[in-house]
C-alpha cells in the first residue's frame, strides 16, 4: 500500500463510529501528540446509549486554566473526582445484557483498572483495545511535532469530527441501523462501545457499510 495513507486525527476517548469509518480507511493512523488541549471536544468524552438516552461520558483532567497552553501528551487525569465509578457503572448498566458484553468486558476493565496517569494513555490503550477487537490491519503512528498543514502527506482530520457539528455535516459517516439494546429508535455514531457489545463480530462488517466516503482504498476489507 502506499505510504501516503495516512490519516491525522487528535486522540479521542472510546471515538465514535464516525472517527473509525473514517480513519479505518488507512493503514497508519497518525495521532497528534504535540497539539495543546483543548476543552468540549472527543479528547476527553464519549457518548453512549443507556435506558434514559443518550450519556456523555467525561474524563475530568488536572489542568485547570492552563489546559489549553498544556501540550496533549503532558494532561493529567483528575483521579479525585469518582469518574472511573460512574463510568464503568454506567457502561455496565447500559451493555451488560448485550449479546457480547461478557466476551469484551475485562479487556476494558483492565485499562480502567490500570488507572493510566495521563489521558493519553487511557485514550490509546482504548483506542488499542477497540481496534483488536474490530480486528482492523491498521497501525499507530505518533506526530514528533506540531505541523499546521500535512499536504499530500496525509489526510488530515484535525478538528474535523467535534462534538459541536453534528456529523452529518461532514462526508465520513452514513448510519447504518443495527438492534441496540434500548428502544426502537436508532441513535447513529455513538461510542465504538455500542456496536461492539450489541454486534460483536459483525461490527466490523457495519463499519465497512457505514463507510461513506474514503480517500484512499478501504482497510476495512479484510
Amino acid at each position: 500500500m502506499s505510504e501516503s495513507k495516512r490519516f491525522v486525527v487528535e486522540l479521542q476517548y472510546l471515538p465514535g463510529l464516525e472517527f473509525w469509518t473514517c480513519g479505518a480507511s488507512f493503514d497508519t493512523i497518525l495521532l497528534e501528540s504535540h497539539e495543546h488541549f483543548q476543552k468540549q471536544t472527543f479528547r476527553n468524552r464519549c457518548q453512549i446509549l443507556t435506558s434514559q438516552g443518550i450519556d456523555t461520558l467525561v474524563v475530568p483532567v488536572l489542568e485547570g486554566r492552563s489546559q489549553q497552553k498544556t501540550l496533549i501528551r503532558d494532561i493529567r487525569i483528575d483521579y479525585r473526582q469518582p469518574w472511573l465509578k460512574r463510568h464503568w457503572g454506567a457502561i455496565e448498566s447500559a451493555y451488560r445484557k448485550t449479546p457480547y458484553f461478557e466476551y469484551f468486558e475485562e479487556r476494558f476493565k483492565q485499562v480502567y483498572e490500570r488507572k493510566p496517569d495521563f489521558l493519553f494513555d487511557l485514550n490509546l490503550d482504548m483506542l488499542t483495545v477497540c481496534r483488536d477487537l474490530l480486528r482492523l490491519k491498521i497501525n499507530f503512528d505518533y506526530t514528533s511535532q506540531y505541523e499546521k498543514t500535512y499536504g499530500n502527506e496525509a489526510f488530515d482530520a484535525r478538528g474535523l469530527i467535534s462534538p459541536k457539528i453534528s456529523y452529518q455535516e461532514r462526508p465520513f459517516y452514513k448510519p447504518i441501523a443495527y438492534r441496540q439494546n434500548f428502544g426502537e429508535q436508532f441513535f447513529p455514531n455513538l461510542s465504538i462501545l455500542d456496536l461492539l457489545f450489541c454486534q460483536g463480530n459483525e461490527a466490523l462488517s457495519i463499519l465497512k457499510a457505514s463507510t461513506n466516503y474514503t480517500p484512499f482504498e478501504s482497510s476495512l476489507d479484510v
